[in-house]
């Protein structure tokens, strides 16, 4: 027999599931909504988009603004430095990252507390923007790739997330490779890696999302046009196309391009690839961030 709390509790659950449910669904359709309406108008035509036609679905279906964006000799430059600034960086920081975080999980390290928290006063203390560009001017970096790289190759939160990670690798593991005769970087190459591919796959996510999204750093570190990455050049791409009128402006003769198809498509150009990347990744994602979090 089912007695009535058991009734009760039954039902709480069931109607904190369905407000639950409801609260997410509405959360991830305000998330989803901006991407779906860019696209819709990038899509569609000029004169349905200049009416305000357009919706959630595009009308006049057409591609010219990404004819147009992707026509850019520069745009595919733009596309390779941007790549290379990524697939470099995310290496760079994931190698420094980890070594550093694994030699913070290990207690018996000296000075282990003071190098921690020397780290940590990073987080809420920092060199700030000018003094930064002096230090990496000083460097010889401006206007090379390492200074696009090397500034941002360590993140207290990744590396704290790391470190907590490893630290819950049971120490077994590690008195059975030195058994075996490993010394420190063999057990993490050998034993610490191979078992933490989760907490890899989502650090080396937020590095390369944050690089391909990195504004600010072109703009400090680079002069050479010909280094920019998709970011600089997909913002002159959205400032080339503006008018004061916020509606059409003229490119090439007598084509009229809407504004806000434009900035839409260039938009579209430069978060497809790297949203492209996240579901590959995602089983180890959501496991690497949680167990990263919870154990230390």
């Amino acid at each position: 027999m089912v007695s009535a709390g058991e009734v009760r509790g039954r039902r709480r659950i069931s109607l904190f599931t369905i407000v639950n449910t409801l609260i997410l669904l509405g959360v991830a359709a305000v998330t989803l909504y901006p991407f779906v309406y860019m696209l819709a108008v990038s899509l569609s035509g000029d004169v349905y988009v200049m009416k305000g036609e357009v919706t959630l679905w595009p009308k006049g279906f057409n591609l010219r603004m990404y004819d147009l964006v992707l026509g850019d000799p520069k745009i595919w430059s733009a596309y390779r430095n941007t790549i290379i600034y990524t697939v470099l960086g995310t290496a760079i920081a994931m190698i420094i990252t980890s070594m550093g975080a694994y030699a913070l999980s290990r207690s018996d390290m000296t000075f282990h507390k003071g190098f921690t928290l020397l780290i940590v006063f990073t987080m809420f203390f920092s060199g700030g923007m000018i003094p930064t560009f002096l230090v990496v001017r000083s460097l010889g970096l401006v206007d090379t790739i390492w200074g696009m790289v090397l500034p941002g190759a360590v993140s207290t939160w990744n590396l704290i997330l790391m470190r907590t990670f490893f630290s819950g690798i049971p120490k077994e593991l590690e008195e059975s490779g030195r058994i075996d005769g490993l010394n420190d970087i063999g057990i993490f190459f050998r034993i610490i890696v191979p078992l933490s591919k989760p907490v890899f796959a989502t650090i080396s996510l937020f590095y390369a999302v944050g690089i391909w999204n990195n504004f600010m750093n072109p703009l400090l570190y680079l002069r050479n046009p010909d280094l920019f990455p998709l970011q600089v050049i997909l913002r002159n791409l959205v400032l080339a196309g503006s008018v004061s009128s916020g509606q059409v402006t003229q490119i090439g003769g007598d084509n009229m391009v809407v504004e806000d198809s434009l900035k839409f498509a260039t938009i579209m150009v430069s978060t497809i690839p790297i949203l492209i990347i996240y579901p590959f990744v995602q089983k180890y994602f959501v496991k690497g961030s949680m167990i990263g979090a919870v154990k230390g």
